[in-house]
């Protein structure tokens, strides 16, 4: 039996057999045991090929989706971490490792919060515990942050890597604590008037499950797809995604290190262009086509023909985030799962010539967002690609009346 257990592929047999087995109403704990006595210890990239593969098979996403938190508590203390890589401070990995951290002081100071409201003595002061909770909650919101450079600058390059699986299963776990978080902060909006009988319930129902869901995503983290990133990734790929993650922001740690590799060249500012991009109607230099399209008051994104993203304006009011790491990425692969089958919806009317366009509108964060896509063609009709135009509409639709004088307000 335990050269059976020793060899890769068999040890990679039984886990997918467990995982199933979870998939099938087995208990977690049950499974645990099992996975304890067989397998002893098992390492983490056992743990995503064999999630990957369940995909692959035809296991759908969303039902791994579903047992990715059960499958999750099953393996926690069985994963084999010794011959995981430690990251240099400054480096990308060692930064999300010290969000996390911080991450996991809100939530111990949160729960800490939580068990105060069993002893409340009156709706003052189950007032004044909600304030105290919202304020830790503001705090946790950051962790936005770090959800996004996961999504845009870690993910493609595991998909250069040919691991897909994995990071969509955690993109879609992503939607669902923002999900969660989203309700207890409208939960909070709310508790401005909160009774004292109603506390518990409160957080129960919503503020636990939120801030537990945050702290859950640390052992996926932290025990699989950081040491499993850092066997994939070379130093050179790493450092594309240190040099970009300033843009777009750190979640309750401002890193102080700068990580430099020994053997990647630093980046170099681009190099002034002389030539002029002739079109029909004029010409303009690079520098000049440039200060044009992130001059313009809305974000625009191109993808091409082979549904890649090739290019996107960098205004200084950004409506949705975006990373150059995404360049050459599948546009279906910078959504979340649950959007996926419009987007390919839309590609596919544009391709057929069966529509020309798309809008969407949506209030995110007390604004009001259009959203637009557009088939962009040739003077032959030939399908070049799609444009994606999103402009903040909030100020333009509170217009009355009219302004002819000159006015810089």
């Amino acid at each position: 039996m335990s050269e059976l257990i020793n060899n890769s592929e068999q040890r990679k047999k039984i886990l997918k057999h467990m995982i199933l087995q979870l998939h099938e109403g087995v208990a977690p704990e049950d499974v645990k045991r099992q996975l304890v006595r067989l397998l002893k210890q098992i390492p983490y990239n056992d743990v995503v090929e064999v999630e990957q593969q369940l995909i692959s098979e035809g296991l759908p996403q969303e039902e791994v989706l579903k047992l990715c938190d059960v499958h999750s508590a099953a393996l926690k203390g069985t994963l084999d971490l010794s011959d995981a890589k430690t990251p240099p401070k400054g480096h990308p990995v060692h930064t999300m490792q010290m969000e996390n951290r911080a991450i996991e002081r809100e939530v111990k100071t949160l729960n800490e919060l939580y068990e105060q409201a069993e002893l409340l003595a009156d709706d003052n002061t189950a007032v004044e515990l909600f304030y105290q909770i919202r304020f830790h909650f503001n705090n946790l919101m950051d962790v936005e942050k770090h959800y996004m450079r996961k999504e845009n600058l870690l993910f493609p390059f595991l998909e250069q890597h040919g691991v897909t699986g994995p990071s969509s299963v955690m993109w879609g776990k992503h939607d669902e604590a923002r999900e969660k978080l989203k309700a207890a902060q409208e939960a909070l909006v709310a508790s401005e008037t909160i009774a004292k009988d109603e506390a518990s319930s409160v957080i129960e129902l919503v503020l636990k499950p939120a801030s537990d869901a945050v702290v859950e995503m640390i052992f996926k983290e932290e025990e699989i797809l950081f040491p499993m990133s850092m066997d994939k990734l070379t130093d050179a790929e790493w450092y594309q995604i240190a040099t970009q993650s300033d843009e777009l922001g750190y979640c309750l740690y401002d890193p102080i290190e700068k990580w430099q590799p020994h053997d990647v060249e630093p980046v170099e500012t681009a190099t002034t262009e002389t030539g002029r991009i002739k079109l029909p109607s004029g010409s303009m230099t690079p520098i000049e086509l440039n200060a044009i399209l992130n001059s313009i008051p809305f974000d625009m994104t191109f993808v091409d023909a082979d549904d890649r993203v090739r290019y996107f304006t960098q205004g200084r009011e950004r409506i949705f985030a975006r990373s150059r790491a995404i360049i050459g990425r599948k546009v279906q692969q910078c959504h979340p799962p649950k959007s996926v089958h419009t987007v390919e919806k839309i590609l596919d009317d544009f391709k057929s010539g069966a529509q020309s366009s798309a809008a969407f509108w949506i209030n995110m964060a007390g604004k009001f967002i259009h959203i637009e896509y557009f088939a962009l063609h040739d003077d032959q009709g030939n399908y070049l690609g799609t444009l994606e135009v999103s402009q903040d509409l909030t100020g333009k639709r509170a217009l009355q009346g009219e302004q002819r004088l000159l006015s810089y307000e």
